[in-house]
This record gives C-alpha cells, sequence and structure tokens, in this order.
C-alpha cells in the first residue's frame, strides 16, 4: 500500500467514526440539535420570568446584540429577532425584574428601539418567514405598550405593509375555544393574553404546545403555575417541558423542539447519498417508517404533517433498502407542484425536489410503482427546471442560503429529471464554480461550512463531476468544512441551524473531496 493509500485509508476510517457518532447522537438526543433562538428566548423572558433560567436568557440577549443595535442577519432577518429581545429587555427593565442590571438593560433597550425606528420607519424588504405577518404587529405593539412607561420613548411604528385586522382576528378565534390551526400553533405567542390556558388547544404528551418553547410558554401563561394554594404547580406537564428544554441549553432555548423525524431524516439522506458507510440502527428506521401516515409525518410532536419532513424520510427509508409507498405525499399536490401543507401561502423548490427525490428513489427501488409516479416525476422536473434563476441558481423559502436550495433541486434533477434536465444541472454546477469566494469557500454573507458542503455536493454529486475545474474548486473549499461553529441559515420564526443536519451535509462532501483524491490518485 503506497502512502497516499494509506493516508485515504485512514481518511476514510475517520469520515466513517464521525457519521457513526453522529448517528448514535440522534438516538442520545431524541429531541433533536437545534441552535438557540434570539426571537423564542426573547419571548420567555417577557411571558415567563419565574421560569429556571431567567438572568441567563437576560444575559443571552446582552450578549447577542450587535453594536448598531440589533439582532440577527442582514437582509431583513434581523427585524423579528430584534423586535423579539428589544420587547423582552424592556419587559424586564419596566417589570423591574430582581437581581438584573438596569443600566445594561436600558442602554440595550434605547438601542434596539432605535434601530427599529429606523427599519420600520422606511421601506422595509421582510423575508418569507412563517407567521411573520402576525409576529411583527403582535411585537410592534407589546413595545408599544412598555414604552409607555418609559419617560421620553416614543411608540415605534408598524410597517406600511402590515396591519393589526388579521392579528385580532387570531386572537379572537383563540380565546372562543374555537379549533386553531395547527400550523398557527407553533406561533400561539402572537394571540397575546388570549393564549393562556386557550379552551380546545392542549400541549403534546410531552407538555409542548407547537414544537415550541415560546407558544409553550404562551399557553402556560397563568394557567398551570398555580395550585389550590396559589403557589407554581411544578408538576405541570407544560411547565416541566420547558424547564426540560431550559436544562438543555442553560437557559436561552430554540425556536422549534422536537424535530425528532425532519432532523434523522435529513441527516441519514446526506450521509448515504453521498455513500457515507453507517450502520443504521434498526429502532431509528422502525421510528421513521412508523411515524409516516396516511396523512404524512410533522418535522415533529406538535407540527403539522408538511411534505418537506415525508418526502426526505420517505427518500431516507428507500436508500435504506426499506422503502416505504410515498402515497400520503398525494394529499400535498397542487396542480403540477406540491405544498409545504394544504393551503399554503407560498411556494418552495426545495420540498417539490425532495418529492422528486422520494418518488424517484422510491420507483427506483420498486419498479412495478413506475406508473403510478413516472407523470408526477415528469411534471415536478419540469416545474422545478422552470423556477431556475437565470444564472443557474434556485432560491427558497425555507433557507436562506440559494446554495440550499440549488443543491436540492440540482441532486434532485440530475438523478430523475432525464435529458430534458441536464442543461439546468449544468448550469447549476457553473453557477457554483463562478460563486466561489476568493478564499475557497461559498456563502450568502460569508464562507460558511455549511454552504460550502452544499457547493461541493453540486459540483461532486452531478453528471460533470469529473471535470478538473469542479475537482480544483472542491478541493480549494475542503479545507473551509472543518472547524468553527454553524450560522443559522434556516427559517423559521427566527433564523436556526439544526446542528447535526448542517454537520452531515459537511460529513458528506468531506467524504467526496476525499473520494475524488482517491480516484485521481488511481
Amino acid at each position: 500500500m503506497s502512502i497516499g493509500e494509506a493516508a485515504d485509508t485512514t481518511a476514510g476510517m475517520d469520515i466513517t467514526a464521525e457519521a457513526g457518532e453522529l448517528v448514535t447522537s440522534l438516538m442520545l438526543r431524541p429531541w433533536g440539535q437545534v441552535s438557540t433562538s434570539v426571537y423564542e428566548t426573547g419571548r420567555l423572558v417577557s411571558l415567563t420570568p419565574w421560569l429556571t433560567g431567567h438572568r441567563e436568557r437576560i444575559d443571552y440577549l446582552i450578549r447577542t446584540q450587535r453594536q448598531d443595535g440589533a439582532w440577527g442577519a442582514p437582509d431583513g432577518y434581523g427585524v423579528v429577532p430584534t423586535l423579539s429581545a428589544t420587547e423582552g429587555i424592556l419587559a424586564a427593565l419596566t417589570r423591574g425584574d430582581p437581581d438584573t442590571d438596569r443600566a445594561s438593560l436600558a442602554g440595550a433597550a434605547e438601542r434596539g428601539l432605535r434601530v427599529l425606528t429606523t427599519w420600520l420607519s422606511g421601506p422595509l424588504d421582510l423575508p418569507d418567514m412563517p407567521a411573520i405577518e402576525h409576529i411583527v404587529p403582535s411585537l410592534v405593539a407589546r413595545i408599544n405598550q412598555r414604552v409607555e412607561d418609559l419617560p421620553g420613548q416614543a411608540p415605534i411604528p408598524l410597517p406600511a405593509a402590515m396591519s393589526y385586522d388579521a392579528l385580532h382576528v387570531v386572537r379572537s378565534r383563540v380565546r372562543s375555544g374555537m379549533e386553531v390551526p395547527e400550523k398557527l400553533l407553533h406561533a400561539l405567542e402572537i394571540a397575546s393574553d388570549a393564549a393562556a390556558g386557550a379552551p380546545g388547544i392542549r400541549p403534546t404528551p410531552i407538555g409542548s404546545v407547537g414544537a415550541s418553547p415560546a407558544a409553550t410558554a404562551a399557553w402556560l401563561g397563568e394557567h398551570g403555575q398555580r395550585g389550590e394554594r396559589g403557589e407554581r404547580d411544578a408538576h405541570d406537564p407544560a411547565r416541566g417541558h420547558l424547564e426540560a428544554v431550559v436544562r438543555l441549553y442553560g437557559g436561552p432555548v430554540p425556536v422549534g423542539l422536537p424535530i425528532t423525524v425532519f432532523e434523522r431524516g435529513w441527516v441519514l439522506s446526506w450521509l448515504l447519498r453521498a455513500g457515507v458507510d453507517i450502520e443504521v440502527p434498526p429502532e431509528m428506521v422502525a421510528d421513521i417508517r412508523t411515524a409516516i401516515g396516511p396523512a404524512g409525518t410533522p418535522a415533529g410532536p406538535g407540527l403539522p404533517a408538511d411534505a418537506d419532513t415525508t418526502s426526505v424520510a420517505l427518500y431516507a427509508l428507500a436508500l435504506l433498502d426499506a422503502p416505504y409507498e410515498p402515497d400520503s405525499l398525494w394529499g400535498f399536490r397542487a396542480g403540477t407542484h406540491f405544498s409545504t401543507w394544504p393551503g399554503e401561502q407560498g411556494v418552495s423548490v426545495s420540498v417539490n425536489a425532495h418529492i422528486l427525490d422520494a418518488f424517484g428513489e422510491y420507483v427506483r427501488r420498486v419498479p412495478a410503482a413506475a406508473p403510478r409516479y413516472d407523470e408526477a416525476v415528469a411534471e415536478l422536473a419540469g416545474w422545478i427546471r422552470d423556477r431556475q434563476q437565470p444564472d443557474g441558481s434556485w432560491t427558497d423559502r425555507w433557507h436562506a442560503s440559494p446554495y440550499y436550495a440549488t443543491v436540492s433541486c440540482a441532486l434532485a434533477l440530475d438523478a430523475f429529471g432525464g435529458e430534458s434536465a441536464r442543461d439546468a444541472v449544468r448550469a447549476a454546477a457553473e453557477w457554483t464554480l463562478r460563486t466561489q469566494r476568493q478564499d475557497g469557500s461559498w456563502g450568502r454573507w460569508e464562507g460558511t461550512a455549511e454552504e460550502t458542503a452544499y457547493a461541493i455536493q453540486i459540483l461532486l454529486l452531478t453528471t460533470g463531476h469529473a471535470d478538473p475545474r469542479r475537482l480544483e474548486a472542491a478541493d480549494r473549499g475542503h479545507a473551509h468544512l472543518a472547524g468553527g461553529d454553524h450560522p443559522p441559515l434556516w427559517h423559521d420564526k427566527d433564523l436556526y441551524v439544526p446542528t447535526a443536519v448542517a454537520r452531515a451535509a459537511v460529513i458528506a462532501s468531506s467524504h467526496l473531496v476525499r473520494r475524488a483524491r482517491a480516484v485521481q490518485l488511481r
């Protein structure tokens, strides 16, 4: 064995071990591995000052404020976290919460209010985030209630394109006990006081509401906090759930938890598609299979079933040689494409790419099913091709980075789009080559390991992967896969990162680069 071959073998062993450790972690942390959220943490500071870790949450908000007074990412992504953090800090300040530095709170609140006034007074281009049309008015209203008690502070404006009308409808519906759409539960905190103990809303068996700490806190309110003698009920399931999440994160909280099926589907898909050798526990395979019902599967308990999680879970099962009939996806069909959930306002190319994967891989494993799915596969491929940007990329409503949307579409089209998709896939690879940064990384705002991983997959997992330009670009990008935190890029009420999913993408791409190097050495 040559020195190069020995090095490649050692590298392969390292990848296998790292991937195996990651798969094991999915069993050890079944709720999921998700970054903390400024938005969600700000809601708990405001809604549950009695909850364990209150001081740590305030410190987290103070620590993560930028010098310009804002929180969050550029391009409009900072509006929601800045509103939430500012309102949370104002709540602590106006309540006079004990063991807090009032000067520090006042300074952070003033800086937040100043930047919000500037943003909300002018033209505002907000990203397509879940419930943003309700969250922004609800937080503007809460902030303006808080500043009434602060001398010298003026109210902040509501963005010109928004109103409080829809918010009033939601609150009236929640208060009346009418059935609340399941997807709305994830943002129940917008209902304000109407959410507390709202009739018709019940936590899941683990005590969560809408898979969201903020929604759970809003439902808890005074309900369930007080026992017969007026003391807080330490055994309330909703409070118990929040305490458990707080212990997991040391005070701050994530935007969504649990995300069990979502996390397992994406992690296994990234690794298996790239050919990483992993051993998946049979109980994990059984759990994924069991989670898929006639209406599909949600990302986790307390959320509605969605086509994205369902399709990626089905695709993972097929790659695991456990194909399962994807007929649950038909319920999400909307003409020639599919919705994330029925009645979705908006459309997602990555969701449709994942459905193309699910249908295509199932037919590959079960050829007799072709007559039922071939037409949909062809329509999906055409629909996705038609939404490619002139530069060769795609953008999407569930991720801030075009590299995520483009890897989703390019890989699905390359595998199942046929000859008519070749030009689109080639254009995606050329866009990826053109947009590599001088240091070898890829990224929307800065080079990141996650986005670099997606770029490498576009180059090395699609037709033409032997092109020397692709190999050289991927090799330059490889160094940027190692180390560092993953900045939040995934869309929810706040940007977040499912850390196990991002790590799986990085492991998969590192494996691809090393495999390509090994081929060159032969």
